[in-house]
């Protein structure tokens, strides 16, 4: 399938936040990815629901929500109101997974879970086939701009085996350090998803930058 391309919009210009939606409107790019943080699963504070709620006016492309927040299933209807396409939770921040997952589609929503960089990725054997997205992170999750963990290369490869083994349709998404040089590394492991934060509004050009990931094959 096409690699596809998830902007980060953590990384975007906040008090310009829709003029970067539209630059990726305009882009190559296939999905926002919105995080969102709380404090307590993760050092940081982010994205609201008005802001989700916000982007989600003004975007024309998929809502690729990750959540890394505490206790996701109270909110699972508030982020489907406020325009999540995509939602994906944490494995590590999920006392009952597969319950949540079935929350999520239940919902409308396509369902995602996120691994740290120490979970390994056998622990999604028992809910694989229902996930629609495995997201590996490539970095700690809880702030943009990280080094990329090397790691994350096999982590792909080996989701890519469990999902091809069970028969899984989920896609396998990267969120972290992606630049071209890492980016290539993940989508020849396997990667079909590339988050991109402040690679991609560091750069002079942004729209560029993501049609340079875009063509990584």
């Amino acid at each position: 399938m096409e690699l596809l391309i998830s902007p980060s919009v953590l990384s975007c210009d906040f008090a310009n936040i829709q003029r970067d939606v539209e630059m990726i409107n305009n882009s190559t790019a296939d999905w926002f990815h919105v995080d969102v943080m709380d404090g307590v699963f993760v050092p940081n504070i982010s994205f609201g629901f008005p802001v989700i709620a916000a982007i989600k006016k003004h975007a024309t492309k998929p809502l690729d929500v990750h959540l890394m927040i505490e206790d996701a299933d109270k909110y699972i209807e508030e982020f489907k109101n406020a325009g999540a396409d995509i939602l994906t939770v944490h494995f590590e921040a999920c006392r009952h997974l597969h319950r949540t997952i079935q929350a999520i589609k239940a919902a409308g929503m396509k369902a995602g879970v996120a691994l740290n960089p120490h979970t390994p990725v056998d622990l999604l054997s028992d809910v694989i086939e229902d996930l629609d997205l495995v997201l590996i992170m490539s970095v700690n999750p809880g702030f943009g701009g990280q080094k990329f963990i090397n790691n994350a290369v096999l982590k792909v490869e080996q989701a890519k085996n469990l999902i091809h083994r069970r028969g899984s349709r989920a896609l396998v998404e990267v969120d972290g350090g992606v630049n071209l040089e890492t980016g290539l590394e993940l989508v020849k492991a396997g990667a079909d998803v590339l988050v991109a934060g402040s690679f991609v509004f560091n750069s002079k050009d942004p729209a560029a930058t993501i049609e340079a990931l875009k063509s990584l094959k």
